[in-house]
C-alpha cells in the first residue's frame, strides 16, 4: 500500500464525493437546512482546507471547526503565567516552538524572550530535559501542552529525569484531554452539529471508546478519520450513513493506526504521572470539568506550579476575557465560520495573531485564513 498516493487517488476521491452526495441528498440536506460535521482535529481542519474538500462538498453538507488545537484553547491566563516563570531569575523557559506567539494579557512567550527571558525552542520534552542535565545551575522548566498525543512523551520525560535524579527539570502542566470539552459543546443548547469526525492521533493513544457517550447520550455518530484527503472523504460518507439509517455509533476509519483500546503502554506512562484536575479553563470556552489534567503527587517535585507557586498551585490568574470582538469561542464551538470574526483577516492575521485560533498552522482560522481566505479572493 502507497500511503499517500493511495490515498489520494482522484478516481477513488470522485466516487466518494458521489456517494457523499447521494447521501446528503438522501437524509434531505439542503443549503438553507444543512447537515453539519465537525472536525474535532486541527490536523483534519487543515487538510480540509489544503486539499479544498470543503469546496468539493454538496450545498447541503458544513463543516464546523472543533477545538482539535491544544494551543488555540490556551487561555490568556496561563499564558500570562508562563510568562511570569520564564522571568524568575535562574530559569530557563522550554518550549515548543508553535506556543511562542500565544497572546496573553501582557504579550507573548516571543516578547518576553525579546524583554531578556531565558526562553528556548525545544522539539520534545526530552530535549527540555537534556538542556537541565547541561545547565545543572540553573531551573528548566518545560512548558508542557498538548492533548493526549503529546502526553506519552511527556509522562516519558518526567520518569526519566527521576530514574537520573534530574531535580532541576519540572513542567508547566497544560495537558488537556479531548473527550471532556466534547459534552461540553453537546451540551450547549444552541449547539447544532449533526456528526463528528473524531480525531487520528488522539485515538491512536486513548482509542475509540472514550467517545462512546457522544453515541449513547447525545446520539450523535462520530468516525475516527485519517489525514490523507480519502481518510477524510470515507469519514464524511461513514457519518452521513450513519444519519441515513438513524444510527449513532463510534466507528473506526483509522485501523491502520487506531486500535479500540488505543496504546497501553502510552495510556500507562500518562496514568502513572498525571491525573485529572477538578477543572481547567479552556479559551473561548471558560473552565471544563476534568478536562485538564495535572502532576501527581509522587512527582511533585517535577511541577513547576507547586515549585513556584504559580497558576494552579498557587496564586492563579482570574479568567480573562478574549480581545473584544474577538470570536474564538463562537468558532471553537462551531457556532460561526472564522470570516465571520469581525477582526478575521483585518486587524487578526498569522502574523499579527490577535485570536489564539490564528497563532497556530492547525487553528482554524489560520488554515482558514491561509487556504480558503486565498481562493475567496482570486474569485
Amino acid at each position: 500500500m502507497n500511503l499517500i498516493g493511495d490515498f489520494r487517488d482522484p478516481v477513488r476521491a470522485r466516487a466518494l464525493f458521489a456517494r457523499i452526495e447521494r447521501l446528503t441528498a438522501g437524509i434531505g440536506a439542503t443549503g438553507d437546512a444543512p447537515v453539519t460535521i465537525m472536525e474535532i482535529c486541527g490536523g483534519h481542519t487543515h487538510a480540509i482546507f489544503r486539499h479544498g474538500l470543503d469546496r468539493l462538498m454538496p450545498e447541503g453538507l458544513e463543516f464546523a471547526h472543533g477545538p482539535g488545537c491544544p494551543v488555540c484553547v490556551l487561555p490568556m491566563p496561563r499564558v500570562d503565567e508562563c510568562i511570569e516563570i520564564a522571568a524568575l531569575p535562574g530559569v530557563v523557559l522550554a518550549t515548543f516552538g508553535d506556543a511562542m506567539r500565544v497572546p496573553g494579557t501582557g504579550g507573548s512567550l516571543m516578547q518576553a524572550k525579546a524583554r531578556g527571558a531565558d526562553v528556548r525552542i525545544v522539539y520534545s520534552p526530552l530535549d527540555a530535559l537534556a538542556l537541565a542535565r547541561r545547565l545543572p545551575d540553573r531551573e528548566v522548566v518545560f512548558f508542557a501542552l498538548g492533548f493526549e498525543t503529546t502526553m506519552p512523551a511527556t509522562a516519558l520525560s518526567v520518569l526519566q529525569a527521576e530514574r537520573d535524579g534530574t531535580a532541576n527539570f519540572s513542567l508547566f502542566c497544560n495537558h488537556i484531554t479531548v473527550p471532556p470539552p466534547l459534552r461540553a459543546i453537546l451540551q450547549d443548547p444552541a449547539m447544532r452539529i449533526d456528526g463528528f469526525v473524531g480525531p487520528g492521533h488522539v485515538s491512536m493513544v486513548i482509542g475509540t471508546e472514550p467517545y462512546r457517550f457522544i453515541a449513547e447520550e447525545f446520539h450523535r455518530p462520530i468516525v475516527v478519520a485519517g489525514f490523507e484527503p480519502l481518510d477524510l472523504l470515507h469519514a464524511v460518507a461513514m457519518v452521513l450513513a450513519q444519519l441515513s439509517e438513524r444510527r449513532a455509533e463510534v466507528e473506526n476509519q483509522y485501523s491502520r493506526v487506531v486500535r479500540p483500546e488505543g496504546n497501553r503502554r502510552a495510556i500507562a506512562a500518562i496514568d502513572a504521572v498525571f491525573e485529572p484536575r477538578e477543572s481547567f479553563e479552556w479559551r473561548g470556552l471558560g473552565e471544563i470539568d476534568r478536562s485538564g489534567m495535572r502532576v501527581r503527587e509522587r512527582y511533585a517535585g517535577f511541577d513547576a506550579e507547586r515549585k513556584f507557586g504559580i497558576g494552579y498551585g498557587g496564586a492563579r490568574a482570574r479568567p480573562v476575557a478574549d480581545v473584544d470582538g474577538c470570536r474564538c469561542g463562537d468558532v471553537v464551538k462551531g457556532a460561526i465560520k472564522p470570516p465571520a470574526c469581525p477582526l478575521f483577516g483585518s486587524v487578526c492575521t498569522p502574523r499579527t495573531p490577535v485570536g489564539a485560533l490564528m497563532v497556530s498552522s492547525e487553528g482554524s482560522c489560520a488554515a482558514y485564513y491561509q487556504f480558503a481566505g486565498v481562493r475567496e479572493a482570486a474569485e
